[in-house]
């Protein structure tokens, strides 16, 4: 049974950073692209960035490119989203995936991820 357990979300004023975690247990955490989505009140979730098995493939969302870091530490079963100049369209509840398949790049569908973590909030405020 895989888990994913994401940490590190909070409260933060506009223009402030959060770093989150995401720890995986279960099965090869390295073999596997990972993701970060995103749901903000009353919409959809949605992509926010994914980085591939091996760290080499990584892309992110438009609305977040340039502000957002992902990254992964194989060694530690972890996956991060460093999150840094925040705005109120951050406020959401995010989460993290883990692919359906071993050594992918890394996709913005989210059927694509069959483990999916509980969620961390993050809100932003002005």
């Amino acid at each position: 049974q895989v888990q994913l357990v994401e940490s590190g979300g909070g409260l933060v004023q506009v223009g402030g950073s959060l770093r989150l975690s995401c720890a995986a247990s279960g099965r090869i955490f390295s073999n596997y692209a990972m993701g970060w989505f995103r749901q903000a009140p009353g919409k959809e979730r949605e992509f926010v960035a994914t980085i591939s098995w091996n760290g080499g493939t990584i892309n992110y969302a438009d609305s977040v490119k340039g502000r957002f870091t992902i990254s992964r530490d194989n060694a530690k079963n972890a996956v991060y989203l460093q999150m840094n100049s925040l705005k109120p369209e951050d406020t959401a509840v995010y989460y993290c995936a883990a692919d359906r398949y071993p050594q992918r790049i890394g996709y913005r569908t989210q059927a694509e991820y069959h483990y999916w973590g509980q969620g961390t909030q993050v809100t932003v405020s002005s």
